[in-house]
């Protein structure tokens, strides 16, 4: 853990917070600053910045997890969204996934999708090195 870093904070219950599940490997929570009702923060109790860093054994229940806060809330529309890096809207340095209830168009997640035009050749040399390197 981060001694600086506010969710290992609320992990070590430094910082309170609103605990929805808690296990030895993954705390859930509301967030207190929430796009929509039931706007909740799930995150590995491993600290790490960017989902890279997380080892795949603690990031096991992760989606488990989010996919039962889900139900148990009853949502039908929702976003999951997990961010990497400033320029990716990462604020906190700990790695963790909204869960973001879309009960209409002017609550939760508001997106714009930039598609761009891909050529297909640049397509299939992207995918042979992806793959050559997984």
């Amino acid at each position: 853990m981060a001694s600086s870093c506010i969710f290992c904070k609320i992990i070590k219950g430094q910082i309170p917070s609103m605990k929805i599940f808690e296990s030895d490997k993954t705390l859930a929570f509301l967030d207190i600053g929430p796009l929509s009702k039931g706007h909740s923060l799930i995150i590995p109790k491993y600290h790490g910045a960017k989902l890279h860093d997380i080892p795949d054994d603690q990031l096991a229940e992760v989606l488990s997890v989010t996919k039962k806060i889900a139900i148990a809330q009853g949502i039908q529309d929702y976003n999951v969204l997990q961010n990497n890096g400033r320029i990716a809207h990462q604020e906190v340095d700990h790695v963790h996934f909204h869960l973001i209830p879309k009960p209409n168009e002017s609550e939760g997640l508001g997106i714009i999708w930039q598609t761009q035009d891909a050529d297909k050749g640049a397509l299939s040399k992207l995918l042979e090195d992806i793959k050559s390197k997984m």
